[in-house]
């Protein structure tokens, strides 16, 4: 991921590989980015097992991650990162890189759609340098600390140590100097339009900042604020050419400010910083009440406190530190988004700039987010473990669709024309059926009913071009016909048919729990039309023409055409919601496990003449020997645990283990592809905790297999819920048996509820298959075909 939809992008692969694995052993020194216990010290807190690189060893041609090094809090509106790469580029750090440019705040959810709002700090001493490939600096990961809620990195060319922390809307900054005349800090509004006013008798830069990559109104401005603890010896502005003067203010489309001191060996220099995407004197006031009068170390204890708290609700106890430090960083990665967007006013209310109409409105917003991604796991886990912040994510669904009249599919930090479906269902209707409120549900019910009857009217570019990614694209041929078409000039034809009945199922769960009897008989019909496309002479999934008749030619391993960013191998088991139909279709359970067993034996070959070339994805399936199965990418990712529905979970349970050992790492490279917004990672948690959430809005887990001896759940509510794995190691990856609060369990899955009111779980693993565990046909997990089909309903 990521696809603009309205392109074809072209991606050659030119592969850097990093050696993850030897760095994991030590044989590599990674600095201080690895957090290390001392002798005979207590276990390493949670948060600082965290690698924020990890991910970072990424290029556009080849995906590890696709990360950067964010210093954040948990949601946080803004983020902070080192800068390796040019202002402007989505690749902002990468690991192999030698120099560093500049500290910047950034929004940005993925490299493919690139950041907004971004300004960056950088210190220097001597000659001043303002153009950021002449102001770089070389450093070295020896000299680099990096965690979730501080950076610090040693600036060898100007002998400058530069560390900052974070809190939601502002930041620290602590700059240590040597002794010098001439030391300087900058601030880089960065090209797209900027202002800077430099106020040296109360020590401060203010100014905005209004680069973006698209999806803001026509007043989209980010306004900041920079507190300094020193007097100015120099203040100087720089304009769109790169001349400094004296000038105290400076605006256009890439202007800055640069103050200087004169420093002894050792002088600490500190810089607080705050935005506001609504005024200048809401900055200021996000200023005061998030950092105040505290100084860098308290912002820095304060944010390692946040994030300790929200990693203290899953404690694991293992004596694999590697599987530790892998599970903490994505879930760090997974609490990174959707992004806070509303702030405080004056009234301690919560208000939002909007970037759908441009005003001031009451109430909460995120954004920042996928769901084509994201729908599968990371909202799932927001379900089970934060309601209440789920609630509000949803309330912010609400004032999107008040603000713009369609519900958001790809926000950053508007509507975006990214990706396919109508995913926002997927999380509306699986929130409440987890029984998360507080948020209007009627309101999203009317928003996924319009999405599911009407493309008239969607938003548009500032070019005037529809945003086809929002609502959905084929609507009435797909109303009409069962199927998006695909003759008609709508790509991704087959891929969208398929995403639409998913969330048609969604919708006719919602419409049950609200009592819209006839609505819910209609959409679970439409959630059928996956049969539309399953062709039987192939035995995949395939696209169709307006009469008809199958398009043609047809090859399974191309990619693209009539799928997004996989082929019919990897879609066709899009059919989350009725996986037992889909195993009819095929000829039954042993038709369908041996189909499933191809994805894992079949060549990696691959057909890449829609794109015109090999594209990060295709080459991230290719090389690590895994067939034709391409966790890398989302569509693909809940496939392993279909065994589970078809009598052969012992393979869900080698499969998710084998993935887990083999893709992931808390390296530099440690992803199999893209990260996502948290969604690779949350596949990893919930696997590692052993289950994860194929059907969206019935409230089941599928079983996997658990990675971890012990884990306790700090549960909503105040319960708790133990996850013990005895015998558990790296070749136990069987399920023996399976014990839910002293009682047998044979099932292969799970109810949300039953695990929300805690107990005790209790597995016992072994090196060989138990094939009668969890086998009996009458306990797969639910499939709208199947005789089962009520359970889970969603309660009113």
């Amino acid at each position: 991921m990521k696809r603009i939809i309205t392109a074809r992008p072209l991606r050659g692969v030119v592969a850097t590989l990093f050696a993850g694995s030897m760095l994991a052993t030590g044989v590599i020194d990674a600095g201080a980015a690895f957090a290390r216990p001392q002798a005979g010290a207590a276990q390493t807190a949670s948060v600082d097992l965290v690698n924020p690189l990890m991910g970072t060893d990424s290029s556009y041609e080849l995906s590890y991650g696709n990360t950067y090094p964010a210093v954040a809090v948990p949601f946080g509106m803004n983020a902070w990162t080192p800068v390796t790469g040019k202002l402007g580029s989505g690749w902002g750090y990468t690991y192999d890189a030698n120099k560093i440019n500049g500290i910047k705040q950034t929004h940005q959810p993925s490299p493919w759609m690139n950041d907004y709002a971004a300004l960056a700090l950088m210190a220097m001493t001597g000659p001043l340098r303002i153009k950021q490939d002449e102001r770089a600096s070389w450093y070295s990961h020896k000299a680099e600390e990096s965690r979730p809620y501080s950076y610090k990195v040693y600036l060898a060319d100007y002998d400058v140590t530069a560390e900052v922390a974070p809190t939601n809307r502002a930041a620290q900054f602590r700059f240590t100097f040597p002794k010098s005349d001439d030391a300087h800090i900058l601030i880089d509004g960065q090209a797209g339009g900027s202002m800077v006013s430099v106020d040296p008798a109360r020590r401060r830069i203010t100014g905005y900042v209004r680069n973006n990559s698209g999806g803001v109104p026509a007043n989209f401005h980010n306004w900041f604020v920079a507190e300094f603890d020193h007097d100015f010896t120099v203040t100087r502005t720089w304009d769109d050419n790169g001349q400094v003067t004296a000038a105290p203010t400076r605006e256009g489309d890439h202007v800055g400010a640069v103050v200087s001191f004169r420093t002894a060996k050792g002088e600490q220099v500190a810089v607080k910083v705050a935005s506001s995407f609504i005024s200048a004197e809401q900055a200021a006031r996000n200023l005061d009440a998030e950092i105040g009068r505290d100084g860098f170390e308290q912002t820095k204890a304060k944010a390692k406190a946040a994030w300790q708290r929200e990693f203290d609700r899953i404690q694991v106890t293992d004596p694999d530190t590697e599987n530790r430090r892998i599970f903490y960083s994505a879930l760090y990665r997974m609490l990174q988004f959707p992004r806070t967007f509303h702030e405080v006013d004056a009234g301690g209310q919560a208000v939002h700039y909007s970037p759908y109409d441009g005003k001031v409105h009451p109430g909460p917003l995120y954004t920042d987010n996928g769901f084509w991604d994201t729908w599968r796991a990371v909202f799932p886990f927001f379900a089970l473990m934060y309601p209440e912040r789920d609630g509000e994510i949803m309330q912010g669904l609400v004032n999107t669709y008040k603000e713009s009249g369609w519900l958001p599919e790809w926000a950053s930090p508007g509507h975006r024309n990214v990706m396919i479906g109508s995913n926002s269902a997927n999380l509306i209707a699986d929130a409440y059926s987890a029984g998360v409120r507080g948020f209007d549900v009627n309101t999203l019910y009317e928003a996924m009913v319009k999405n599911a009857t009407t493309s008239e009217g969607r938003p548009r570019d500032k070019k005037g071009k529809v945003l086809t990614a929002v609502g959905r694209e084929g609507v009435e041929y797909y109303n009409r016909l069962g199927y998006v078409p695909y003759d008609v000039d709508i790509n991704e034809n087959a891929a969208r048919t398929l995403e639409y009945a998913t969330a048609d199922f969604s919708l006719s769960r919602l419409a049950t729990a609200l009592g819209k009897t006839e609505d819910a008989r209609l959409y679970a019909g439409r959630a059928q039309n996956y049969r539309k496309l399953f062709d039987t002479g192939s035995g995949w999934m395939r696209g169709r023409n307006q009469d008809g008749s199958w398009s043609t030619p047809f090859n399974p391993y191309k990619w693209g055409d009539a799928f997004t960013e996989g082929n019919s191998i990897h879609y066709s088991w899009s059919v989350m919601q009725d996986v037992q139909g889909l195993i009819d279709l095929m000829g039954g359970d042993r038709v369908f496990t041996d189909r499933l067993d191809s994805v894992f034996t079949t060549a990696p070959i691959f057909d890449d003449s829609y794109y015109g070339q090999v594209i990060h994805e295709i080459r991230e399936m290719q090389i690590v020997d895994m067939g034709q199965y391409a966790h890398g990418n989302q569509p693909i990712q809940h496939m392993i645990y279909l065994y589970d529905w078809a009598g052969q979970p012992w393979k869900t349970q080698f499969h998710v283990r084998d993935v887990m050992r083999k893709l992931y790492s808390s390296a530099p490279d440690g992803y199999p592809g893209d990260e996502d917004n948290g969604q690779t990672s949350a596949w990893y948690v919930f696997s590692a905790l052993g289950f994860y959430p194929v059907t969206p809005a019935v409230g089941q887990y599928a079983v996997g297999s658990p990675l971890f001896r012990n884990v306790r759940l700090a549960m909503p509510g105040g319960r708790t819920l133990t996850i013990e794995a005895q015998n558990n190691g790296p070749d136990n990856v069987y399920i023996q048996s399976v014990r839910f609060n002293g009682k047998t369990y044979d099932k292969p899955w799970l109810s949300r509820d039953a695990l929300k009111q805690g107990g005790n779980l209790r597995f016992v693993m072994g090196p060989t298959p138990n094939r009668n565990w969890g086998t009996r046909k009458a306990d797969a997990p639910f499939s709208m075909s199947a005789p089962q089909s009520a359970a889970g309903s969603l309660q009113k």
